[in-house]
């Protein structure tokens, strides 16, 4: 179904130029190739095709343009041509000719000549056009059918557009091809490459240059050679789709990921909670992870609790089972070692929600509670905390933790992932299970089988339930017994707030059984799949529809090995059974009163659905034919083998199921007559005794041939077997279709990507325009899905979820097309990496949008039986082999080859077992509806007759069950093997004795065996002859199959060991080619080696493959015969394939060795380390005694060696250490492999560029040349920074300096400026700078109270902000992005590299942001600078010039990735290397000073010991990992360094996982005996040894040695007193001397006013200074200092300085390695002792807290609600008391007398609280040190912010007393009491954010009324009294002078209270009470009883007197 159009020629042209032309329709436009210098006449005879999806429309439109091409500037039109298709829709085709129009309409003289066919769907134009089928080979043969499609190339299949169109002459199609071989389009794996050429999508805004890539191949035309930077490295191997099209691509990727447990660590700290509901509670939480739970202590009587306790929780599980697993935190209320007390609310979330944050934490949020079991009640509370998941080698970057001053704004940090609205409701989650067919015998139990052998009772073997679990709840179905297709009509329904916090919702089949339920096989619904949060989203709906469950084998067996597979874990080998069901969610209305509210989990019946509900029955088709299986393992070689395919249960040999007849008979009802119809006919020609089709599901069994010692092969030869089978499935290939839509969209996408990616790595010209290509079929891609999509919309059995998820993909994908519209428009050579990014993320997006949740037809499996046992298996997804009539529908593997490789299933496949592989085979598969499948065999290579079984002998539609190739090529296949490089270490040594072994099709070679290498240099040449290949000529030379090469270590004993393996396609020269260029010889390339999952190196080599000829082997380019008689008959790579050479002087800086380990527990004494590089090589001197010395004496050696001129080819360059032992034995220590020597490499400056800038660009960081802070920098601009003080002005901070000139560069603040400032700060609101009134009270800060601390906590801040700035400027530049897109891309480009610059600076600057209004008041503070990670991570390791190289010895471990690279190495190397080509340009070997031995490592410090100084400054750690069992630690100090161990042991602190150690240490080293510093963090024990908490490393020696200068950082001032006194021994001017000296730099020359100058550059700044007694002395350190903190302006010397810092350091556990154990603060500082020694250390001992005193004075109290009834009166009144305390000090809570019997709620108390604390000013908290209980062992230190609470109670004689309200102050910031009673109000408590805040700290005494408040029913805040109180707060002095009395007491006592006499009422008038009593509340109620006591009299008188009366009566008396 197509729309085929061929554009002939073009004539009547004026002039002589390039023409091109350019046809469109629906929106596809396709180019010509450019016809170059053509005069009247452009012959194009090209042709295009369109495939349409809907019929084409008799009134659409085709347009063709055509052009005058220009390279440089945009294309000129010279005419159109459009017509309406009404006749070519009537007739089907159309030949026509005609003139072309311009612009203005007119028509001109040009006229064109085409031919259009047209192939509507269902064929219903015109008949098939037989003639069109058969001449398809003639028409297609010049390249089968590639038109120049430019942007439908992979969704099409065939690789438009990016290859040269057909109808070329032969000699560019022989370009074409070399193009494919030689420049390489990189992606998963290299088979057939090719490279769009220049007729790629030209757009008007790219003028179009001529690709360098035409122009090489012009050359290249004219006998000219390669270049070698054109060379393509195509280092991730890649078959990319080909040109034919008959081959599909392998998976290179062997090892199953998914199953494998892995180490994780879940932690999570508990802050504190608030707002809890309830009153005076007792609150704990309990932190439950999976089925871990942990408690933390309890607080008592607040419902604002502050714990600050830290869990952790390891696991070791694998990924899928983790992140399902559940956090849940619940408040619980009174709980004790009796009861578990009542449940508050709760929070839950999976495990998955935290790891896919970003940094995989939250930090710092409020979780909202809520009750699960009373759904209509609001929150509960809220709780705030930290959540971290870390998986291995994930480093957690932990905000940093300074004082938390900023105000909790609990709604804006709600514990919820982004987009997830804050007011969750709850929701019902109904999970609908209907019924499950194909379910397998499970019951294999002995008694099962006795019974059916003694009764005959066949039932079926299984009785099934479904469990479904979800967040954290499970519910089950009934069981249905006996059943293999059992119905249940049953919903399961889940309560759970919405959207839901847990992702996966499990649903599993389980088989009922006495003994233990086994699950049958497992499906897992993810939300975000099913659903859309969008504004235009949809809730999770799914099906109904099936989903299909897969897991082990199904043959039965008691132990199934593989049980692990049906939970869910790792890939299924086999279809289980398919279950149909339906997921609906409803949100509830909890205002509802009918609503149940309970949480539990029901279940209940569901209405049934149609039969039909889930798509019409279809019959498909799927036929296979096996053309190659080779690689057999030996280990199954002996046996015959066969091969077994299924699709569901179809095929399946042990319960396979027929046709599904009893449901056929069922539908047949409803119109599908004419259905049942086609059948009837199809059967009839297929003939038969029962005129079936009977499906063959297995290859024959046949014995397999040896190969090589490791494989064997299957003879299949010519004959092919097939195998066919029929199934039936509901049809509902939509789905599949549009996943296949989007995945090809996908694959396409990371194809140009990874082109993209190889460009920028190999330095290719112009990867930007491969993007701009890539973008731009991205949005024509995505177009085209909004085409084809939308076309059977109303197909009746789709589900709610089929018809939104094509609306979302819809929208995602329209609005995907214009943002890559957008940015295509945006990508510049400097804005490439950016938007790389952002299109990863569209690749992302496709692919989750591609995965499709409803499934339909189970996937594909092949099994390799041997002796009718499984062996290994291949999963083929139903959707990549469907067939459509839509190209870009069709599966990518649709009637295609594909190479499958088998592997072994479930656990077997992990590790070293899976790497093997167990069979290669070459695989066709075709899957579609039975009515189509007349031509499933089109994608076969041609030249077969097919065989059938003798009933289906002349029906021309029956599938045969073999093939048979008549026609069959000869080849010789050459592979060149040239070099491998950092290959994988197999043997104990660490290093490999490597060899390849290379298989194409049944044959195998091997290359020879280089002993102890891991960079093998083979270059071997290997022939295999007479290789037979069947099928057509042309379908080899562009579709070869492809090579695989196998990398082993040989062993001296048993079997070599399996490296790595990796791919390729060979470059094809048929008989009648000339081997030449372009093509030939094949060029050099990389091909990417995997191990498992994991890369394991790279392997160099070329492989090509030419027909034999008639004429025989004698046309074949000639072999030259060994060359070297050393190695034998082994054939070199030939002279025009190896890379040419030129001569490279290597120079190697040895330095010394470190750390070397014992070898076979001998130390090592006299170690010498060899250098080797392509065969050439140098040693070290000989270390005489490695304890004594372990440097080298000689410093500097070189060798020469010819090197390949393409760097990219240069080979590894090894480093070995060994042992020199007595006797001239020697024993290998370690080795090392520097695989890319490019950053050693030095280039000569060009002479041209006298900029020193220029230099500096080329030398790549190398000595005495460059900092690598330069490089980055636009030339010869300099950026000049002001002091700190002045606010950095945009303007100014570009000052472009010539080399030459002397530019004056002013750092300095004019007097007037400060003046200004002292006013601003002393100035009222307005000045202090968004600070508001309140701010001002704040006094100057004092000299006298600034400590080190306050400057780290300044400094502290500064990072924080800096942090938030940059975010801020992120999202910014993120909007700014937004915006642009669409708008003038030029000018957004300007713009962004004028914003780039200063942003780049002030980071590089690392100095604060003056910019901050913050920053305002703490100015006076002088900063250091806190790095939140090692100071090594921002200097790049220190190894500017003194390189670390880690010597490795031992085999790699074969567990998960490279966790045990730590424990392989077995010492380091220090040293460097200079590589250039020889010989050198004169200037630089004459340059003054230059010292020949040390060639270009001048200027370079001796090497002898040295004694240093070293001072280790420990400031604290934070999150450290709990060691005790309380989930504590007691951690203390240890330093090691040398011989040097410091245990500070005693100084432990006492339960804390956020230590303030504060301390320094002195050790004396000698480097370099001594340079490893460790400091590491132990956990104190009482009893038992200490344990090792975490540690960390550091080099002391690189930092000292480096050029950054790290022995003592350069503080941002200089000052000679105070806290900020300067550390270093040398001033700043020795130091600047010092450093112009070691620099060559003239200076420094210090001038009049203020001025000095080095090399060019001037600097001004203040010339004074102050001493500690105020006189000013002039001084030009400051001068000095400005210059050292610009150090890296300096040119040619100039580096950044390491300034005054504080580094954050993590901390690791060889125990666990990978996993953060916590982090310490710190920094280091070194001084030489041969210099005048340093002062005495800084004291940063902890800040001992100040001790005050609060005195709280409770005046009054008011309107405080009345609990009481009065006995006798019941009149309301309440007995008044007010109790007090501070947080943290319970139990000295304080109570105020009892004012009894208050009637109105008033209370007079004058009572007087006295609470002394111990409070850091600093971190605004207050330390408690107690016993945590009567057991510990020492006092816990607390920190607890500083808050009081006030509880007003009733006191009660008998019961409990009533807690009536409360309210709690923070000390720093309470609102400021209300003048009157009156005016107290909630706003007071409810409304914090908007009233003036007041701190007792700053006010020290204040007086007013606050309001108590508390919860009534309907958890509203309530006023429940109000009180007077006056706060008064002294410093432990003070208090001292003017003691106060607790209550009333003395000294300074309080007067009584004046209280009403109504509480003793009683006692005073007992009579008046009395009277008051009965007259007015109580008489009506006496005398309704004296009315009551008289009837009852009366009663009685009668029942008593009555009997006496009746006698008398009676008697008649």
């Amino acid at each position: 179904m197509a729309l085929v159009l061929q554009l002939r020629s073009v004539s009547g042209l004026r002039g002589k130029g390039d023409r091109i032309a350019k046809a469109a329709f629906r929106g596809l436009s396709f180019y010509t190739r450019v016809l170059e210098n053509c005069e009247d006449e452009a012959k194009f005879d090209e042709t295009f095709r369109w495939p349409v999806a809907t019929n084409i429309d008799g009134n659409e439109i085709l347009e063709i343009q055509v052009f005058n091409y220009s390279k440089v500037f945009t294309n000129r039109l010279i005419g159109t041509f459009r017509m309406v298709l009404q006749k070519v829709v009537a007739e089907g085709q159309l030949e026509v000719t005609d003139t072309l129009i311009d612009d203005n309409n007119s028509a001109i003289q040009t006229s064109i000549s085409i031919e259009i066919r047209y192939q509507a769907l269902d064929g219903t134009v015109g008949t098939w056009n037989d003639k069109e089928f058969l001449e398809t080979p003639s028409v297609h043969s010049e390249g089968d059918g590639r038109y120049s499609l430019e942007t439908d190339s992979l969704l099409s299949g065939h690789r438009h557009g990016s290859d040269v169109s057909p109808g070329k002459s032969n000699q560019q199609s022989m370009e074409r091809s070399f193009r494919r071989a030689g420049k390489g389009v990189f992606s998963a794996m290299k088979l057939g490459k090719t490279r769009p050429s220049k007729d790629e999508h030209r757009k008007q805004d790219d003028p179009a240059v001529l690709e360098t890539e035409d122009l090489d191949r012009k050359a290249m035309r004219y006998g000219a050679g390669l270049e070698p930077d054109t060379i393509s490295l195509a280092s991730v191997t890649a078959v990319t789709t080909n040109v034919s099209n008959k081959r599909s691509k392998p998976d290179i990727r062997m090892e199953p990921s998914a199953g494998r447990p892995m180490d994780y660590q879940v932690s999570v700290t508990i802050i504190e909670a608030r707002q809890l509901v309830g009153l005076n509670m007792d609150p704990v939480v309990c932190v439950e992870v999976g089925e871990e739970k942990k408690y933390t202590s309890m607080k008592e009587s607040t419902n604002c609790p502050y714990y600050n306790e830290y869990f952790v929780f390891d696991f070791h599980v694998p990924p899928d089972v983790m992140f399902d697993k559940i956090i849940k935190l619940s408040v619980i209320h009174s709980k004790n070692l009796l009861r578990s007390g009542t449940l508050v609310g709760s929070f839950k979330m999976d495990v998955g929600t935290v790891y896919t944050q970003p940094e995989h934490q939250f930090y710092h949020k409020w979780a909202i509670l809520s009750d699960p079991e009373d759904l209509t009640a609001g929150l509960k509370g809220y709780l705030k905390c930290d959540i971290a998941v870390v998986g291995k080698g994930d480093n957690i970057k932990t905000p940093h933790k300074a004082n938390e001053t900023d105000e909790d704004d609990i709604e804006g940090n709600l514990l919820l992932p982004d987009g997830v609205p804050p007011e969750r409701q709850w929701a019902r989650f109904y999970i609908k299970i209907y019924r499950a067919e194909g379910l397998p015998r499970m019951n294999t139990s002995i008694m099962a089988n006795v019974k059916k052998a003694l009764i005959g009772e066949n039932k079926d073997l299984v009785d099934p339930y479904v469990q479904v679990a979800f967040a954290g709840q499970k519910g089950k179905t009934s069981i249905q017994k006996s059943s293999y297709e059992p119905l249940w009509n049953e919903q399961i329904i889940f309560t759970e707030m919405f959207p839901p916090l847990c992702k996966r919702i499990k649903i599993q089949i389980r088989d009922s059984d006495k003994v233990n339920d086994v699950a049958i096989g497992t499906h897992f619904i993810d939300l975000r799949k099913i659903s859309n949060e969008g504004d235009k989203g949809f809730l999770p709906t799914f099906g109904p529809a099936w989903v299909n469950m897969y897991g082990s084998t199904r043959n039965y067996t008691l132990m199934d090995e593989h049980q692990e597979l049906n939970e869910g874990l790792g890939e299924g080998v086999s279809f289980r059974a398919r279950l149909l069901l339906g997921l609906a969610v409803e949100i509830l209305d909890t205002t509802n009163p009918e609503i149940n509210s309970s949480t539990e989990v029901q279940v209940e019946q569901a209405t049934a659905v149609a039969d039909n509900c889930s798509g019409k029955m279809e019959e498909f088709f799927l036929f296979g034919a096996f053309l190659e299986a080779t690689m057999i393992d030996r280990k199954i070689g002996d046996k015959p083998i066969n091969f077994e395919v299924t699709i569901g249960n179809y095929g399946n040999q042990v319960d396979g199921s027929s046709k599904p007849l009893l449901r056929r008979k069922k539908e047949g009802g409803d119109g599908d007559e004419e259905e049942s119809e086609l059948l009837q006919n199809s059967s009839e020609d297929e003939g038969g005794e029962d005129g079936e089709l009977v499906s063959v599901s297995s290859s024959q069994p046949m014995k397999p041939l040896v190969t090589d010692r490791n494989y064997f092969h299957l003879p299949y030869l010519e004959k092919k077997p097939c195998i066919y089978i029929r199934s039936w499935w509901q049809d509902q290939r939509r789905r599949l279709y549009n996943a296949n839509i989007m995945d090809k969209i996908a694959d396409k996408l990371e194809e140009g990507l990874n082109d993209v990616q190889e460009m920028i790595k190999t330095e290719k010209p112009h990867p930007e325009r491969r993007l701009r290509g890539v973008l731009e079929e991205l949005s024509s891609g995505c177009l085209r899905f909004l085409t084809l999509a939308d076309k059977d919309q109303h197909h009746s059995s789709r589900t709610r979820l089929d018809r939104e998820r094509l609306k979302s993909c819809m929208r995602e994908l329209e609005n995907m097309a214009q943002q890559a519209t957008a940015l295509r428009s945006q990508v510049k050579r400097n804005t490439m990496k950016d938007k790389l990014k952002l299109v990863q993320n569209f690749l992302q997006k496709l692919r989750f949008l591609a995965d499709e949740p409803q499934h339909t037809i189970p996937d594909v499996f092949i099994w390799m039986m041997s002796n009718n046992k499984r062996i290994a298996y291949a999963r083929i997804p139903s959707k990549d082999i469907l067939y459509s009539i839509v190209d870009e529908e069709m599966g990518k593997d649709c009637a295609k080859v594909k190479t499958v490789f088998l592997k072994l299933p479930g656990k077997r496949g992990f590790g070293p077992a899976g790497w093997t592989v167990q069979a290669k085979m070459e695989i066709y598969l075709w899957l579609g509806l039975n009515k189509q499948r007349k031509d499933f065999l089109s994608g076969l290579p041609c030249g077969f007759e097919e065989k059938k079984t003798p009933r289906g002998q002349n029906l021309p539609s029956f599938p045969p069950i073999s093939l048979l190739y008549t026609k069959k090529q000869v080849f010789q296949l050459r592979a060149h093997m040239y070099q491998a490089r950092s290959l994988f270490a197999a043997d104990s040594s660490g290093l490999s004795d490597p060899f390849a072994r290379v298989f194409f099709i049944s044959q195998s070679q091997c290359t020879e065996v280089l002993n102890e290498t891991l960079c093998p240099t083979w270059d071997q040449l290997l022939v295999f002859d007479n290789v037979e290949l069947y099928g057509e000529a042309h379908e080899m030379r562009d579709d070869p199959p492809i090579i695989v090469i196998e990398i082993y270590d040989q062993d001296t004993v048993g079997k070599a060991d399996f490296m790595g393996r990796t791919f390729a396609k060979p470059v094809v020269k048929m008989s009648d080619e000339q081997y030449c260029p372009p093509r030939f010889p094949p060029q050099l390339e990389y091909y990417q080696i995997y191990r498992g999952n994991a890369t394991a190196g790279d392997l160099l080599a070329a492989f090509e493959l030419l027909q034999i000829g008639p004429a025989g082997k004698s046309d074949l380019p000639p072999i030259d015969g060994p060359t070297d008689m050393d190695r034998g008959p082994i054939l070199p790579v030939p002279l025009g394939i190896r890379p040419v050479l030129s001569r490279y002087r290597v120079e190697i800086l040895f330095w010394g060795l470190r750390d070397l380990k014992r070898v076979n527990l001998a130390q090592v004494d006299r170690p010498r380390v060899d250098i080797e590089c392509a065969g050439k090589g140098v040693q070290s001197a000989l270390i005489q005694n490695y304890k004594k010395n372990p440097n080298f004496s000689t410093l500097v050696k070189w060798f020469e060696v010819d090197l390949p001129e393409n760097e990219l080819l240069h080979p590894p360059l090894n480093i070995r250490v060994v042992d020199c032992r007595a006797f001239g034995r020697y024993t290998l220590v370690g080795s090392h492999t520097v695989s890319s020597l490019r950053k050693f490499i030095y280039r000569p400056p060009d002479k041209k560029a006298q900029h020193w800038n220029m230099a500096a660009k080329h030398l790549n960081g190398y000595l005495a040349m460059t900092s690598r802070a330069h490089r980055s920098r636009p030339t010869g601009e300099i950026v000049v920074n002001m002091e700190p003080e002045v606010p950095i002005k945009k303007m100014d901070t570009m000052v472009k300096l010539e080399a030459n000139s002397d530019a004056v560069v002013k750092v300095d603040v004019t007097e007037e400026e400060k003046e200004k400032k002292k006013k601003k700060k002393k100035g009222g609101g307005g000045g202090g700078g968004g600070g508001g009134g309140e701010e001002v009270e704040e006094e100057e800060p004092d000299e006298s109270m600034l400590d080190w601390w306050s400057k780290y906590f300044a400094s502290i801040e500064t990072m924080k902000e800096q942090l938030r700035q940059q975010e801020a400027a992120a999202a910014e530049a993120e909007e700014k992005e937004e915006m642009e897109i669409g708008e003038g891309s030029k000018a957004q480009a300007k713009n962004k590299d004028k914003s780039k610059a200063p942003k780049d600076d002030k980071k590089k600057k690392q100095q604060p942001v003056p910019e901050l209004p913050e920053k305002k008041k703490q100015q006076k503070i002088d900063e250091l600078k806190v790095f939140n990670k090692e100071l090594e991570a921002e200097f790049d390791n220190f190894e500017d010039w003194l390189h670390t190289f880690n010597l490795l010895r031992g085999k790699i471990g074969d567990n998960d990735d490279n966790a045990t690279e730590e424990e392989r190495i077995v010492g380091r190397f220090k040293g460097s290397m200079c590589v250039y080509k020889v010989p050198l340009p004169d200037d630089i070997t004459k340059e003054a000073g230059y010292d020949p031995t040390f060639g270009m490592f001048q200027g370079i410090p001796s090497n002898d010991p040295i004694n240093v100084l070293v001072r280790v400054y420990i400031v604290r750690a934070t999150d450290l990992h709990p060691a005790d069992i309380n989930g504590k630690a007691d951690p203390y100090i240890a330093i090691k360094l040398g011989k040097t161990d410091i245990k500070d042991k005693e100084n432990y602190i006492s339960k804390q996982l956020n230590p303030v150690f504060g301390k320094s240490f002195d050790i004396e080293a000698t480097f370099p005996m001594e340079s490893m510093l460790t400091v590491a963090v132990y956990d104190w024990d009482l009893v038992g040894t200490d344990d090792l908490i975490g540690e960390t490393k550091i080099d002391l020696e690189n930092r000292f040695y480096s050029k950054h200068r790290a022995t003592c950082g350069v503080s941002q001032t200089y000052s000679i007193h105070g806290y900020n006194t300067w550390r270093d021994p040398m001033k700043p001017s020795q130091i600047l001397s010092k450093l112009c000296k070691e620099g060559k730099v003239d200076g420094p020359h210090f001038g009049p006013g203020g001025r000095v100058k080095v090399a060019n550059r001037v600097f001004t700044g203040p010339t004074e200074i102050e001493d500690e007694n105020g006189q000013k002395k002039p001084t030009d350190e400051h001068l000095a200092l400005a210059v050292l903190r610009h150090w890296e302006d300096i040119p040619r010397a100039g580096c950044r300085l390491v300034p005054e810092h504080v580094e954050t350091r993590p901390l690791l556990n060889p125990d666990k390695p990978g996993i953060e154990q916590g982090r310490l603060e710190m920094w280091v500082d070194m001084f030489p002792m041969d210099m005048p020694a340093p002062g005495p250390a800084i004291d940063i001992s902890p800040r001992k807290p100040k001790k005050y005193e609060l005195r709280v004075i409770v005046w009054n109290t008011d309107e405080v609600i009345l609990e009481d009834d009065d006995y006798f009166t019941g009149e309301k009144s309440s007995d008044i008391f007010v109790r007090g305390w501070l947080k943290g000090q319970q139990e000295d809570k304080q109570d105020t007398d009892v004012h009894y019997h208050s009637l109105t709620g008033e209370g007079n108390f004058n009572w007087r609280y006295i609470f002394p604390f111990d409070y850091l000013m600093a971190e605004e908290k207050i330390v408690i040190s107690k016993k945590e209980s009567m057991f510990s062992w020492d006092e816990t230190e607390y920190k607890i912010p500083a808050r009081l609470t006030l509880q007003v109670w009733d006191a009660d004689h008998f019961s409990a007393d009533d807690f009536l309200g409360a309210i709690e102050l923070d000390l720093n910031r309470f609102p400021r009491g209300a003048k009157t009673s009156k005016q107290c109000s909630l706003e007071m408590v409810t409304n914090e954010a908007e009233l003036p805040m007041i701190s007792i700290f700053k006010q020290k005494r204040v007086k007013g009324w606050w309001p108590f408040v508390a919860r009534d029913e309907n958890d509203e805040l309530e006023i429940t009294g109000k009180v007077e109180a006056e706060l008064h707060l002294l410093t432990a002095e003070e208090a001292e002078k003017s003691p106060a009395g607790l209550a009333r007491n003395e000294p300074d006592p309080l007067e009584k209270p004046n209280r009403p006499d109504t509480s003793f009422i009683w006692f005073l008038n007992p009579l008046k009470s009395i009277k008051y009593l009965i007259c007015t509340r109580y008489k009506w109620l006496i005398i309704k009883i004296v009315l009551a006591l008289l009837l009852l009299i009366m009663v009685a008188l009668f029942l008593y007197s009555m009997p006496g009366y009746m006698v008398k009566k009676l008697l008649g008396a």
